[in-house]
């Protein structure tokens, strides 16, 4: 079992940066690949950024490539999204979220998840 509580959103004109953090309960954490996923109302859950359970191995959206960074303290049982040159359309509900095996892009494959923090980039 694994609860994951997500922090640091909040509202940032555009630009700007932020850094998402998820604490994670459990000392299973360092078995678990890692994913961060954002929500707008009315919208799917979209895959924003994955990373291993050994933090060697990461990927991102398109969107966001280039500009986010994804990072992981297994010691601190911790994952991070830095979060830079932020956008308008940037702004939703972040979710980080757990998983054993699958897709990394698909949020069904994930077996925890937080409470989501919100995210607001103003122009």
């Amino acid at each position: 079992q694994v609860q994951l509580v997500e922090s640091g959103g909040g509202l940032v004109q555009a630009g700007g940066s932020l850094r998402l953090s998820c604490a994670a309960s459990g000392r299973t954490f360092s078995s678990y690949a890692m994913g961060w996923f954002r929500q707008t109302p009315g919208k799917e859950r979209e895959f924003v950024a994955a990373i291993s359970w050994g933090g060697g191995n990461t990927d991102y959206a398109d969107s966001v490539k280039g500009r986010f960074t994804i990072s992981r303290d297994n010691a601190k049982n911790t994952v991070w999204l830095q979060m830079n040159s932020l956008k308008p359309e940037d702004t939703a509900v972040y979710y980080c979220a757990a998983r054993r095996r699958g897709n990394i892009y698909s949020p069904n494959e994930y077996d925890y998840w937080g409470q989501g923090t919100q995210v607001t980039v103003s122009s």
